[in-house]
């Protein structure tokens, strides 16, 4: 499908923070009409489907001061700092930081997108496997999380019952590329 054929008139940054951009866009529009576009703009993230050595996904139990609730989710974020480089390596960054997680392999899988109305943010999906956990995880000061490798039904539940609807997502979407993984898993052995 074509893409429609609007002329971007004018771009303002409406508020710069450091950790997003709330941006406007004035269009005109074929009937020759103007409208005007405002959202925001987030920095690269990346969100990590991690199967451990032993089959489990990671799920971290994570409170979220801006919901007031712990939320189940994946590790996941992003930078600032990113240069576009290596999304592998914020891939593996993400997991250290969040879940003392280092993977033997890392796999992109693909480019996801969220609140297409609102937000204009790259999410790019991994999945590392063969995932050793260090005892602790690495998070920031503002981050309170658990980390919880569980079986793949035990983690699909407890997404579906109070997850990150985003985290959510991710998991259900790639849920048969990870039951074909630990399938192919247990067949070799």
């Amino acid at each position: 499908m074509k893409r429609p054929d609007w002329q971007l008139l004018g771009r303002r940054a409406v508020l710069r923070h450091p950790r997003f951009l709330i941006q406007e866009d004035r269009l005109r529009l074929p009937d020759g009409g103007e409208a005007t576009f405002t959202y925001l703009v987030k920095p690269t993230s990346v969100f990590v489907l991690a199967l451990t050595e032993t089959g489990e996904l990671v799920l971290l139990r994570q409170y979220r001061y801006i919901a007031q609730r712990w939320l189940w989710e994946i590790p996941a974020g992003g930078s600032l700092d990113f240069d576009g480089d290596d999304l592998a390596d914020l891939a593996r960054r993400e997991l250290w930081e969040e879940a003392g997680g280092v993977a033997a392999r890392m796999e992109y899988l693909g480019e996801i997108t969220a609140l297409s109305g609102l937000l204009r943010q790259p999410i790019h999906v991994y999945l590392a496997t063969g995932v050793r956990l260090d005892a602790t995880n690495h998070a920031e000061a503002t981050e309170a999380i658990e980390v919880h490798p569980l079986p793949l039904d035990e983690a699909i539940a407890r997404v579906r019952e109070g997850g990150d609807a985003l985290d959510g997502y991710v998991v259900l979407k790639y849920e048969p590329l990870l039951r074909s993984r630990l399938e192919k898993r247990r067949a070799d052995g």
